[in-house]
């Protein structure tokens, strides 16, 4: 009964994200697909390049099957989100070949409902609380190490999604609360990415294949012929631009090989609704309340302290008389007027 009323719900926002994307992209997309999210500032590091170079490789290898081998493929809608710098034309590229991608894709009788491919305008926090909670599968890619530490997948896990993603940021965490089985890792560690940074600089990298027929597809002018620069940035070894800096080829077979595991997990439906209320269940560790908690014990060294009452003031901020706060580098003399009862962190 949970498994049925969980999908359900799944299915009903699902429905809503549809109707939001056909009405400002005038895509339509099926409901029975996975929704496949990605939803983010557009930059190389955090690899969109690398989601839509796989699409385009599940595409290619589509139009190759016959159309029994078509039918047997999971269909997806693969949702792209988020805003790049005015000046930051390498992200620029990649939103263009997004759209391109789509307009073929999207577009191809021998396709159909398979495969969509939507980049939603004005990414935001509005827009945020319709595709989060229709997500099904959600890309958190970065090269590892290069993530700070990444919230957007906790909102994800949260609404019961699962995540593909490296080892990097809030992933490592993430899937040590869900477990192994519930979170498709891939790629290299970040003890590993300068070896390979090296070994692309000595040029002793080989690219597996099928990233090398992805990149000359690309090329051929399929999507059009405004990628040169884009595709360049994936080649040479060495140079600003150049030499593959954010590893999307290294991982490239690493995250192919993913995405099929994904492919065969979404295929057990009762088994991916499990994962999903595993994913949710085990969402608890990221809440604001236990956070603080750890940061004011490991790293602020500060503790909790009840308000006192005054009788002209009402409740006030428990501090003495000279006490600061220091709270990211600024420090308040005053704290913000207290709700009767709250409890504030108070310096130690």
């Amino acid at each position: 009964k949970l498994q049925a009323e969980w999908k359900a719900a799944k299915l009903a926002r699902k429905q809503i994200c549809k109707d939001y994307i056909k009405k400002v992209t005038d895509i339509d997309v099926p409901i029975d697909s996975m929704f496949d999210v990605q939803v983010k500032r557009i930059h190389e590091y955090k690899r969109q390049l690398l989601n839509i170079l796989g699409i385009i490789y599940r595409y290619k290898q589509m139009k190759a099957m016959t159309p029994e081998e078509r039918a047997k493929c999971v269909p997806r809608v693969c949702i792209f989100g988020g805003k790049a710098y005015a000046t930051y034309m390498q992200a620029k590229r990649i939103v263009r070949l997004i759209n391109n991608v789509g307009s073929i894709v999207n577009n191809d009788p021998e396709i159909g409902d398979l495969l969509k491919v939507v980049f939603v305008p004005d990414y935001n926090v509005s827009l945020a609380e319709t595709l989060i909670p229709a997500s099904e599968l959600s890309q958190h890619i970065s090269t590892a190490g290069t993530e700070a530490s990444g919230t957007s997948n906790m909102k994800f896990q949260m609404n019961g999604c699962l995540i593909i993603g490296t080892l990097d940021g809030a992933n490592v965490e993430i899937r040590e609360c869900v477990g192994e089985d519930n979170f498709f890792l891939f790629g290299i560690t970040d003890p590993e990415v300068e070896p390979a940074r090296k070994e692309r600089a000595e040029g002793k990298f080989v690219p597996d294949k099928r990233f090398t027929e992805v990149v000359e597809y690309v090329r051929s002018g399929v999507f059009g012929d405004k990628f040169e620069e884009l595709l360049g940035s994936l080649e040479g070894n060495e140079g600003f631009g150049r030499g593959d800096y954010f590893l999307v080829g290294k991982d490239f077979a690493s995250y192919l090989e993913a995405q099929e595991r994904v492919d065969e997990a979404y295929r057990n439906q009762q088994g991916w609704t499990e994962s999903s209320i595993i994913s949710t269940g085990y969402s608890g560790k990221f809440n604001s309340d236990r956070t603080i908690d750890q940061y004011a014990k490991e790293i602020w060294g500060i503790t909790p302290a009840r308000a006192r009452r005054s009788k002209r003031r009402g409740y006030k901020i428990h501090l003495g008389a000279h006490a600061q706060m220091r709270w990211h580098g600024l420090v308040f003399e005053r704290g913000p007027r207290r709700l009767e009862g709250a409890v504030l962190l108070t310096a130690g």
